[in-house]
């Protein structure tokens, strides 16, 4: 039997109206719940940890963690964060859901959470497809179906471990995008990767500065692969960088000047989701003005 789509997030998969008697949340004392082996996070913001401290300590944890019983312990699905702060606080027991799923199930429920809170990048998110693919026959379609995110991205993105492993590490650390990394797999020599990668980071360039500069060191009588889309590669790629932002598909329709941004949300919950993002990334703007 086929296993149902995960849903658009985390809040999709425990509404309290099919929470069933083995699903109510409870409290168990916190050294009984251990990370999980399958979490696709790999690097945590001791600052974002330290700061949801805080707000746990005056709020308490709204959202209990999601597990799974193992053994003697509970492994956890999603909420390694929210484990992390509460451990910073020397708390004794959190609130819990247990779920009773199997191995690819735990990783695409952890993957759901970090994809749709931003916690995740490009690489990790990589690695994570990768893993569900070579390690449980999970089929690009499926990650798709169950992120919510266009088939065409969830290849892009598998592409990023294309390249160099130092241009890998850049993008992990935010010094180059989601976008200019597809850009560079447009070349073929990783030592020209390598010296654009340098270039982004020394002097800013914009993801049309380095498609510019590309083109200039594509050798002559070499053809730019044929894109499916008829968009411009300056539109395509911010269309699938938002895609990859918001992690709900985007269409950009742009003429001459002006155009329009298509969002596209599957419930209430899913538009509120996109709304919280685009808020928390004006309240940066805010911050940085």
């Amino acid at each position: 039997m086929e296993r149902k789509a995960l849903g658009k997030g985390i809040s999709a998969l425990i509404p309290e109206k099919v929470l069933g008697r083995e699903e109510k949340i409870i409290y168990v004392p916190i050294e009984q719940i251990r990370p999980s082996p399958f979490q696709p996070r790999e690097v945590f913001d001791n600052q974002n940890i330290e700061e949801l401290a805080q707000s746990i300590k005056e709020k308490g944890i709204i959202q209990p963690l999601l597990v799974r019983r193992k053994g003697d312990h509970y492994e956890l699905i999603a909420g390694e964060r929210r484990l992390r702060a509460s451990n910073m606080l020397d708390l004794k027991e959190l609130p819990i859901i247990i779920k009773d799923v199997d191995d690819p199930d735990s990783l695409e429920m952890a993957l759901i959470e970090n994809i749709q809170r931003q916690d995740l990048n490009p690489i990790e998110e990589a690695r994570a497809f990768q893993y569900l693919i070579e390690k449980f026959q999970v089929t690009q379609e499926r990650i798709s179906v169950v992120l919510g995110k266009a088939r065409v991205s969830i290849t892009n993105t598998l592409r990023l471990l294309k390249l160099p492993s130092e241009i890998q590490e850049e993008i992990k650390k935010g010094r180059i995008s989601f976008a200019h990394g597809k850009a560079l797999l447009e070349i073929e020599d990783e030592n020209m990767q390598r010296k654009l990668a340098h270039e982004i980071i020394s002097k800013g360039l914009s993801v049309q500065e380095l498609e510019n500069l590309i083109k200039m060191h594509r050798p002559r009588g070499v053809k730019q692969r044929a894109r499916p889309s008829s968009k411009e590669p300056y539109i395509a790629v911010l269309e699938e960088e938002l895609q990859h932002i918001l992690a709900t598909k985007v269409r950009i329709s742009k003429r001459k000047k002006r155009g329009h941004i298509f969002i596209e949300f599957y419930s209430p919950e899913e538009l509120e989701r996109i709304v919280n993002i685009l808020r928390r990334d004006k309240n940066k703007a805010q911050l940085t003005d």
